[in-house]
This record gives C-alpha cells, sequence and structure tokens, in this order.
C-alpha cells in the first residue's frame, strides 16, 4: 500500500519526504516514545501514516490547505485503517486554532512560512517535547551559488533565515542533521 502511495507522489509531482528522511524521523518517534504529533501539511498522507504505523499508540493531527491532496489523504488513511488515530484537518494552518499539546510537531508545509508556523504552533508544544521541520537543505539550494529564478532565491533566502531563526532561538536547542533534504530538531530548553 506504501508503495503505492510513492508511485502516486512520483507520478503526480507531490513532495513526500525522501526515504532516509522518513526512516530518520520514525525511528526517532520510536526511541522518543512520542505518542502526540501535530503535522503542518499533510499533502497525501505519507508522513503521518508511516508516522502512525510506528506504534499503535502514536496519535496525529494533521493540517492540509490543499483539498486535492486532502481527499487522497482521507482515502489512503482509510485504506490502512488509521482515520481512528489521524485526525486530518482540510485548513490553511494559519486559521486553525488548537488547546492540545503534542509531543512532536513536525512542520513540513509552505517552506517560506517555517518561522511562522513554529511561531504560531510552539505554544501546543508539551514540555521539554520536540519541533521538526524537514527540507532544511531544500533540494541542496541552501547555502548553494547555483543560479536561481528571482522566486526560488526568496524562498531558499526564507529557508535560510529560518535556520538562523533557530539557531538563535534562545528558547531551544536545535541540532540540524544532513539526512534526505535536510531535518531540524529543535527541543525546548
Amino acid at each position: 500500500m506504501l508503495e503505492n502511495i510513492e508511485k502516486y507522489a512520483k507520478e503526480y509531482n507531490i513532495p513526500i519526504m525522501q526515504k532516509e528522511g522518513i526512516e530518520f524521523l520514525t525511528d526517532f518517534i520510536k526511541k522518543n516514545n512520542i505518542k502526540k504529533i501535530l503535522e503542518i501539511g499533510t499533502a497525501i498522507g505519507y508522513s503521518a501514516i508511516k508516522m502512525a504505523l510506528v506504534n499503535e499508540d502514536v496519535e496525529i493531527v494533521s493540517i492540509e490547505r490543499d483539498y486535492e491532496r486532502y481527499k487522497e489523504a482521507v482515502k489512503n488513511i482509510k485504506l490502512l485503517n488509521l482515520e481512528n488515530r489521524i485526525k486530518l484537518i482540510n485548513q490553511d494552518a494559519f486559521n486553525v486554532e488548537l488547546d492540545e499539546k503534542f509531543d512532536l510537531i513536525f512542520i513540513d508545509a509552505a517552506k517560506a512560512q517555517s518561522i511562522k508556523f513554529f511561531n504560531k504552533f510552539e505554544r501546543n508544544l508539551n514540555y521539554n517535547k520536540y519541533i521538526i521541520t524537514d527540507n532544511i537543505k531544500f533540494h541542496g539550494l541552501v547555502g548553494s551559488d547555483e543560479k536561481m529564478s528571482r522566486n526560488l532565491k526568496q524562498l531558499v533566502r526564507k529557508i535560510s533565515d529560518y535556520i538562523d531563526f533557530l539557531k538563535n532561538n534562545d528558547k531551544y536547542i536545535t541540532t540540524f542533521y544532513d539526512i534526505g533534504d535536510g531535518i531540524s530538531i529543535s527541543i525546548k530548553r
């Protein structure tokens, strides 16, 4: 079933986590006994499904603003009988207000908005828990001298700004990993 989701993502050019990245993330969830996860950026449900399959106790709230991707995620989650553990929200994350607390907040949505996502949802983080962000290297473009379009250059600059934000955030200790497309793990001090 997961192979079908991977194939669909490739066929329709939908970004899902790279194999090394998703393995790193699911191992992290297992090793740190993560039970409640907030995911910002569902896409077609691939990472939510992979995270839910780590352990039967894992519960996920996942936000996706794109209706077509949301519908595909609903279908994929139902096929794996995970709808009782993965709650999907079809809205722009900036319009979502949650009272719940989470052990892990996983940011994998609009890369230019990562600082805003971090600031908005950090209040939903349990004490001494984690915020993980994917695509810190953004296809190797962050920190590269490669020629880019103006829009791509702006996006890469915003990701670089987010990296600086993480490095200079005194409330968190952040570690960067050169795995998949680049992953950061921030833990509240």
